[in-house]
């Protein structure tokens, strides 16, 4: 039997901890080192930077890291794989091809090419996302570090993977499994305590890096360097599995993944098992993701302290509009959101004020610009009594919307350029199976009536959540098979509607996933039109689950914990 591949992650988005890639090669063995650059705003400012610079469109952090540990990686024979690329991946593999040649390390660059797409009027940016197949023939003709555009963020363990075993295209499920490890590594430290529900249960301070020991069947074991910081156990493992992602079948151009399948189990101090997961043949369909401006944006805060806070509130938003009038410029979207951070008889300042937030969109640069800058600055010594804002205004700044589309798998030619130039066309790798959704399990039988306490619910259960274009999703999990009895009843759509009011007008969808003893409520349309356009306070839905675990429902006594049970 083949031997367990090491792969290791070391960024989980363009801006991640810059020492994280030598951490990772000097801090235990790997095989294989990911980078995940990309995300749906990454490429949207990526593709600004290459309008400057058509010579630029990639990850330019990613080549500086390198600059200090392509030695390290060639000497320690580690290969490096990342989406660093962008919408440039030709261009980084020659930067890394001059970087090697400048410092004497001889190793050899390959790319994949074939995620652009033709660019619709109006749009910057337009990639399909790839599979992990061009990734895999780079590999196996000798290729040590493997630069790509828009793959999935799974592809850079699936190509990998499939190389070191020689999977076929239709080992479903050992590709499945391997689609898993990969989600559960892409975020980098969320799989290892980051952005943890339950953080205060280790030592997150600075968490290591993740990586996965990956098995010929698709099993893995999820893992990190010995001595590292943070923790690996069921609880950081489900709620990355749980992050942007919707029903139970995980959908990639490598295959199917059915997350109703996946089993978790504990095998030591930071060391969780990902066995069982059953694969698919994948969709007919790839997701191409396009990027366009989509105008222009403004913001200004005001401070409002002390007493009568609506009734400044109230005064500043008649002083804008009054002004706005006699300027005889409105911006098309006008939003005003008063957040009451203040507290009565605060022992200072900052506690005693609440933040009065504006923001203003419109198609015209100039609609947003001087005329809501001037309007909030004139009002300075004329307005409510204590009156400051938290920043000048500025003149406006772009917005872009990020929009899915799908296009025939056959019709992308996803290509392999290996590290003596040639080119290797990448077959497609149907035969395809059509999506749709599983029927929804049986529930567990719910726990017996007993006495309930009003509490939040994040005594009992975790919370993870993100964006997926517009819409959010917002994972739930809890750890002993009595809690899942009460959520899997408890927490319905209407009670999440309920919980979450500013869900209350939009579709939710929930579904179940009972061997990781969670829910996944998909919310189509909270952010609006993306990340990039940021519609709402919180534009990638990074604390929709904080918010929700805070929220208070009746939960029973024999949930809670020790304290609040006997309050």
């Amino acid at each position: 039997m083949t031997r367990p591949l090491r792969i290791g992650n070391a960024s989980g988005f363009y801006g991640d901890r810059f020492d994280a890639v030598r951490d990772m090669l000097t801090g235990g063995p790997l095989d294989v080192l990911t980078g995940d650059y990309l995300a749906e705003l990454t490429m949207l400012i990526l593709g600004r930077s290459r309008i400057e610079d058509p010579k630029r469109g990639y990850a330019s952090t990613f080549l500086r890291q390198l600059e200090e540990s392509l030695g390290l990686a060639h000497e320690r024979g580690v290969k490096i794989v990342t989406n660093a690329g962008g919408l440039n991946p030709a261009g980084l593999a020659d930067a890394v091809r001059e970087l090697a040649d400048r410092t004497g390390v001889p190793v050899r660059v390959a790319h994949v090419e074939g995620d652009a797409r033709p660019v619709p009027d109006g749009c910057l940016t337009a990639n399909a996302y790839l599979g992990g197949a061009g990734i895999a023939a780079c590999l196996r003709a000798g290729a040590d570090i493997v630069v790509t555009g828009r793959v999935t963020d799974a592809a850079l363990v699936t190509g990998p993977a499939a190389a070191h075993f020689g999977w076929a295209p239709d080992a479903h499920d050992a590709l499945a499994g391997a689609v898993v490890a990969g989600h559960v590594l892409e975020c980098g430290t969320q799989a290892t305590g980051g952005n943890y529900a339950f953080f205060g249960e280790h030592d997150v301070r600075r968490p290591g890096f993740p990586l996965a020991e990956i098995h010929e069947d698709g099993s893995s074991v999820i893992t990190k360097h010995e001595g590292t910081g943070g923790v690996v156990d069921l609880g950081t493992v489900t709620a990355q599995l749980l992050y942007e992602t919707g029903g139970a079948r995980y959908a990639g151009p490598d295959v199917t993944a059915r997350l109703d399948t996946v089993t978790l189990e504990r095998e030591g101090p930071d060391r969780v098992r990902i066995s069982g997961v059953r694969g698919e043949a994948p969709p007919p369909t790839l997701k191409v993701g396009l990027n366009r401006l989509g105008g222009w944006r403004n913001e200004v805060v005001f401070v409002l302290t002390g007493l009568d806070i609506e009734a400044k509130a109230r005064l500043v938003r008649d002083q804008f509009a009054d002004a706005l009038d006699r300027a005889g410029t409105k911006p098309a979207e006008v939003r005003w959101e008063l957040a009451r951070t203040d507290r009565a008889d605060a022992p200072s300042e900052e506690t005693a004020s609440a933040l009065l937030r504006l923001v203003v969109r419109d198609p015209d640069a100039e609609a947003v610009g001087r005329a809501v800058s001037g309007a909030a600055v004139e009002l300075a010594l004329g307005s409510y009594p204590g009156f400051h804002v938290t920043a000048p205004p500025g003149k406006g700044a772009p917005y872009g919307v990020f929009e899915a589309a799908y296009v025939p798998a056959d019709e992308v030619e996803h290509v392999a350029v290996l590290p003596d130039g040639s080119r290797e066309a990448v077959p497609a790798a149907g035969p395809y199976l059509e999506l749709h959704e599983v029927p929804e399990p049986a529930l567990p039988e719910p726990l017996p009536a007993g006495p309930v306490r009003t509490a939040p619910l994040g005594l009992v259960a975790g919370a993870r959540s993100g964006d997926k274009g517009g819409d959010a999703n917002v994972g739930v999990w809890v750890r002993t098979d009595d809690a899942w009895r009460w959520l899997a009843h408890e927490l319905t759509v209407d009670r999440f509607r309920e919980l979450l009011p500013e869900t209350a007008g939009l579709t939710v969808v929930r579904h179940v996933l009972p061997r990781l003893r969670a829910l996944n409520f998909v919310v189509h349309g909270l952010l609006g039109e993306g990340v990039a356009a940021q519609a709402r306070f919180d534009p990638q839905a990074k604390a929709v689950g904080e918010w929700l675990r805070s929220r208070h429902l009746p939960v029973p006594v024999q949930l809670l914990p020790e304290p609040e049970a006997t309050a």
